[in-house]
C-alpha cells in the first residue's frame, strides 16, 4: 500500500481519536446524570461525526485500494458492506460482528440527518454512546492492523 495512502488513514484515525478527546467532558457527565435535550444533541453530533469519521477511512480505502467506491442510493450501506467483504485486492477490513456494531451506528447517522434534535431518544441513544469506546478501540486496532501488515 501507497505511503500516501498510509498516511490520510492515520490522519483519519488521529482526528476520530481527537473527536473522542474533545467531547470526554460529556462522557463524563453522562456517567454521573440522565442527559437531558442539550446534552442528547451534543450526544448525537458525536454519534454523527464519529460514524462520519470511520466513513472517510472507508472511502480512502474503497478509492484508492479498492478501486471501488459505491455510488446511487445506498451508497453507505453498500461501502459498509464492502468492507466487511474481501476482494482481489485485500482481506476483509471488519469482521462480522464488527460490522453487525457498525450498521447500528450508520443507522443513527442516517436517522440524525433527517432529524430535529427534540426528537432524539435516550433509550435509542444510550447502547450507541455507552459502547462507542469500545467499539473504536475494536476498529482503531482492526485498521492499524490492516495498515500494518499492508
Amino acid at each position: 500500500m501507497d505511503n500516501l495512502i498510509k498516511e490520510q488513514i492515520k490522519f483519519k484515525i488521529n482526528d476520530i481519536d481527537k473527536l473522542f478527546l474533545e467531547y470526554d467532558l460529556i462522557f463524563k457527565k453522562i456517567e454521573a446524570q440522565k442527559p437531558d435535550l442539550f446534552d442528547m444533541t451534543i450526544l448525537g453530533s458525536v454519534l454523527h461525526s464519529f460514524y462520519n469519521g470511520l466513513e472517510n477511512v472507508f472511502e480512502i480505502i474503497a478509492k484508492n485500494i479498492d478501486n471501488n467506491v459505491p455510488i446511487g442510493n445506498k451508497t453507505h450501506q453498500e461501502l459498509l458492506h464492502q468492507m466487511a467483504s474481501e476482494n482481489g485486492t485485500r482481506s476483509e477490513i471488519i469482521n462480522k460482528e464488527l460490522y453487525l456494531k457498525l450498521r447500528e451506528y450508520a443507522t443513527f447517522r442516517h436517522f440524525y440527518r433527517h432529524a430535529y434534535s427534540f426528537q432524539l431518544n435516550w433509550e435509542k441513544m444510550k447502547p450507541l454512546v455507552d459502547n462507542i469506546q469500545d467499539v473504536w478501540d475494536e476498529v482503531r486496532k482492526t485498521l492499524l492492523d490492516f495498515l500494518s501488515y499492508n
